[in-house]
């Protein structure tokens, strides 16, 4: 819908969103809970559908609170910025355009302007509220579960990367192909001579949440040893695409849809969906990249599941961010 939302009452001041060391994952999950109805104006009945997801999952949240050790806090991350986090990160014009808060449009700035978009992006990782901690322990299947909930949906790959490359371009998914192998190596193949980041054609040491490292106890992916370290979303103001989106580098990875047929793609209203893609990662770190991680680049097939398989992919850095479609 295009319709102007109405003016969401926010505080004067900031309210902080901190995971409690000692407290349950469940407490930590309602003060979350709360958070995106003052802030996003979530409705109620939609933060039931959503709370009844979580509970479900028994694992999802913004980390095993007993392991989690954030290297900034929503405290030191507002210190960065020149006013209030949930005003900086407004965007009137956006607003119109995408009828909610804190989503910025995707369109292709060479031949469209904003308006001309017909999907918009969560500007952050979900729960897409400035200063809040990224959701991981997250499914896939769970994720495009969540977005519905909100009246979102998952994004196709080609969409995540559009937003992170600064210029959504028409889907040229390769499916005949017929194999991930082969359309993934055809893909960065095209791109890899032009590649760039979300700010631009060099990688750069310290712009983007790459500044954190694993727990000490992490083996490999265990809820009881590997803590979720992530920074809080908008911390790194100028971890920013062209287009207005947020910590597509860094910080959680991203669950997302990639079709490996037409009537697999979410942007073309499927609900059916195809395969698992995981885009970003906080795993690139700007002491240690574990893999590249540019803005078009497509990884190998990592954990990878159909994306409502009951079973898909999740972990202590695994997060995700929704789309919604405008027209």
């Amino acid at each position: 819908m295009r319709k102007v939302m109405t003016a969401i009452g926010l505080a004067a001041s900031l309210v902080l969103s901190v995971p409690a060391h000692g407290a349950t994952l469940a407490e930590n999950n309602e003060a979350m809970f709360a958070q995106m109805q003052k802030v996003r104006g979530v409705t109620a009945a939609q933060i039931n559908r959503i709370r009844e997801i979580f509970q479900a999952s028994g694992m999802m949240g913004q980390g095993n609170p007993a392991i989690t050790r954030h290297p900034m806090t929503p405290e030191q991350a507002q210190a960065k910025l020149p006013q209030n986090a949930y005003s900086y990160y407004r965007n009137a014009r956006f607003e119109r355009i995408c009828g909610r808060p804190y989503m910025a449009p995707l369109y292709d700035p060479a031949t469209q302007k904003p308006e001309d978009a017909t999907v918009c992006i969560d500007m952050f990782e979900y729960p897409n509220v400035p200063l809040a901690y990224p959701v991981t322990w997250v499914r896939a299947s769970e994720a495009a579960q969540l977005c519905a909930a909100e009246g979102k949906r998952i994004g196709d790959a080609h969409e995540w990367e559009g937003a992170a490359a600064g210029a959504l371009l028409e889907p040229d998914y390769r499916f005949d192909l017929g194999s991930h192998g082969a359309m993934r190596s055809w893909h960065n193949a095209k791109w890899g001579q032009q590649k760039n980041w979300t700010y631009g054609p060099q990688w750069r040491r310290g712009i983007c949440a790459q500044g954190s490292a694993k727990s000490p106890t992490c083996d490999g992916g265990s809820w009881s040893g590997c803590g979720t370290n992530t920074y809080p979303v908008g911390a790194f103001p100028n971890c920013k695409s062209a287009l207005g989106v947020y910590d597509l580098e860094g910080n959680a990875a991203e669950h997302m849809n990639l079709p490996l047929a037409p009537d697999q793609m979410a942007s073309r209203g499927s609900k059916k969906l195809g395969v698992t893609e995981m885009k970003g990662s906080w795993f690139i770190w700007d002491s240690v990249r574990a893999h590249e991680e540019w803005a078009r680049w497509r990884a190998p097939y990592w954990h990878g599941s159909r994306v409502l398989s009951s079973s898909s992919h999740r972990n202590y850095h695994l997060g995700f961010r929704c789309f919604a479609d405008v027209r």
